[in-house]
């Protein structure tokens, strides 16, 4: 099959071509690798990114050029792909085609918060029509963020709510408010949590960059002793902070009654207990905390609820909540000059009031099980596992074959093998994170992703001495 010619999805995509700088030295020894055999790993790894070099000129020119204005001409690190990313050019629907003309069906979804697609007409209309009616930003109150925060309290059972700008906002907001309430210092988090980019613990340690680097008691994800532990016999807890599921895993999902003692645990000292469902508040009408049965004392919130607009919230319990409310004395200062802008306001209504109904909720989120199961089907028996819920899911290539994950800890991953399958998968068409996360696009047909599944199960065939246990 021809590189990016006629995919395998059956999808017609077309090349383009385009003069480039010279090449960088690790580029330019990727492309002699280009046509040679191969029959091991190695071999087909360089063999894929040699194809993938020669059919995306033009990314690699509008790399190159992005590098002389941006440090390794990336401004967002989980995009950063090598030898050099794809560039986008524009999206319709749940596709989306880049600047050396293929087109593939994404399956990114914008990492969670592109629920919406790219071109979903009720929220295009509501921005054209903030646009032309009402402005962009006006530098005061608007109904807009009120009709927003309204709708978001009734859907999440949240007594009050703030607005930010992102998620990672959303829980440093969360995170001072709790602390202010309690009047406590220390907050617990877990092995492999990710709640931003400044809050990151990939094992039990902060990582470097890692606000408050004193403030953190780490424990472990999906252990329940040892969370217990950390929680009820340390001193100073503030805040008890976790995702039901954690997206940086991708997708290793919190088992029920490890989310509910941590729940309890907070409960029982006094700390906040805050639910991060920065990507989780799509997996049901009422987020994960629905699914499962938590009720936590703040949840943050952000991704699709800003109808693709940048977007975050943290709301929840009234009294605690109330260390923001600007009438109060010595009350917690909370700015941000987008906080309501006036384009997020209109778009995460539309799309939560119009289109993501609670009932189109629970019918798509069936939908992302199904694929889930026919995925853990067609690869039984191999590397390959899928986690995750509803339509969010992550991928993961392991080298001990396991067939559940715990935790972040108890991933021993095939790196290379990962990569390859996600070179692969864009050779068929599809468009999907280097990592393994996948999060379906709103719309998608089930026949395109019955397609996908059958390019998963191409690629177990021609790689079954790689896959195989």
């Amino acid at each position: 099959m021809s590189f990016y010619s006629a995919s395998s999805s059956g999808k017609s995509v077309k090349m383009a071509s385009s003069s480039v700088d010279p090449l960088p030295a690790d580029v330019a020894a990727i492309k002699v690798n280009a046509k040679s055999g191969h029959t091991n790993l190695d071999e087909a790894l360089e063999a894929a990114k040699a194809r993938f070099v020669e059919k995306n000129n033009e990314s690699l020119r509008l790399h190159q050029e992005a590098a002389k204005s941006l440090p390794g001409g990336n401004t967002r690190s989980v995009l950063y792909t090598s030898p050099f990313p794809v560039f986008l050019k524009n999206g319709q629907g749940y596709h989306i085609t880049d600047e050396d003309g293929h087109t593939y069906t994404d399956l990114v979804g914008e990492l969670t918060a592109g629920l919406y697609g790219h071109s979903q007409p009720l929220i295009q209309e509501a921005l054209i029509d903030t646009i032309k009616n009402v402005g962009l930003n006006l530098g005061g109150t608007t109904t807009l963020e009120t009709r927003h925060a309204a709708l978001i309290c009734k859907r999440y059972k949240l007594d009050l709510i703030r607005f930010t700008n992102s998620g990672t906002e959303a829980n440093l907001h969360a995170i001072q408010g709790a602390k202010r309430f309690t009047g406590k210092k220390k907050v617990v988090v877990f092995t492999g949590g990710y709640h931003g980019g400044c809050y990151t613990f990939p094992d039990d340690r902060p990582a470097e960059n890692c606000v408050d680097q004193d403030d953190w008691i780490i424990a472990e994800y999906n252990d329940i002793e040892d969370t217990r532990k950390k929680i009820e016999e340390s001193a100073d807890v503030a805040a008890v902070l976790i995702e039901g599921m954690q997206g940086r895993g991708p997708c290793i999902v919190g088992e029920h009654e490890f989310l509910h003692q941590v729940q309890r645990s907070a409960r029982k000292v006094g700390a906040v207990f805050i639910l991060d469902e920065v990507q989780t508040s799509r997996l049901a009408p009422g987020g994960l905390q629905e699914l499962v049965g938590l009720q936590p004392d703040i949840t943050t919130l952000g991704k699709f609820l800003g109808g693709g607009i940048a977007f975050g919230a943290f709301g929840g319990r009234e009294d605690i909540m109330r260390v923001y409310d600007p009438r109060e004395a010595n009350s917690l200062g909370h700015s941000g000059t987008f906080n309501n802008n006036t384009l997020g306001m209109a778009a995460g209504y539309t799309g939560l009031s119009q289109v993501y109904t609670p009932e189109v909720s629970v019918e798509f989120n069936a939908m992302g099980d199904r694929l889930r199961q026919r995925l853990n089907d067609v690869t039984r028996d191999t590397k390959i596992l899928v986690t995750g819920l509803g339509t969010i899911m992550g991928v993961h290539f392991l080298k001990d074959g396991k067939k559940q994950l715990k935790s972040f800890r108890d991933r021993h991953e095939d790196a290379d093998l990962r990569r390859l399958f996600w070179f692969e998968m864009m050779e068929d068409g599809f468009w999907i994170t280097e990592r393994g996360s996948l999060a379906i696009i709103l719309g998608t047909p089930w026949e395109e992703l019955e397609k996908f599944v059958a390019c998963v199960e191409r690629f177990l065939e021609k790689h079954r001495g790689l896959v195989s246990l």
